[in-house]
């Protein structure tokens, strides 16, 4: 259970960088279509069709997948990101 709630953490803050990285003027260009697939992913068939592979698949790929995809984000977007949740 506390590997879960450590895995919970981790996607919540990936999910509000990635927030803050697609809403910042400097954004790479390649970062809302990647962020779309990967909503796509994540609300593909293959979860409907056979649940227990799309449980394991939501729990070990997706969150992998976005903390893949926070890791490509710029340096200075993540530094941006660090100051806005000390000043608020």
């Amino acid at each position: 259970m506390l590997r879960l709630m450590r895995l919970w953490r981790l996607v919540r803050a990936d999910a509000g960088l990635l927030w803050f990285a697609l809403r910042h003027p400097l954004r790479p260009m390649w970062l809302w279509p990647a962020t779309v697939l990967l909503a796509c992913y994540a609300l593909d068939p293959f979860n409907v069709i056979v649940p227990l592979l799309g449980i394991i698949d939501d729990v070990i790929l997706f969150p992998l997948l976005l903390h893949l995809l926070v890791r490509m984000i710029p340096d200075p977007i993540r530094a941006g990101y660090g100051m806005s949740r000390v000043l608020a």
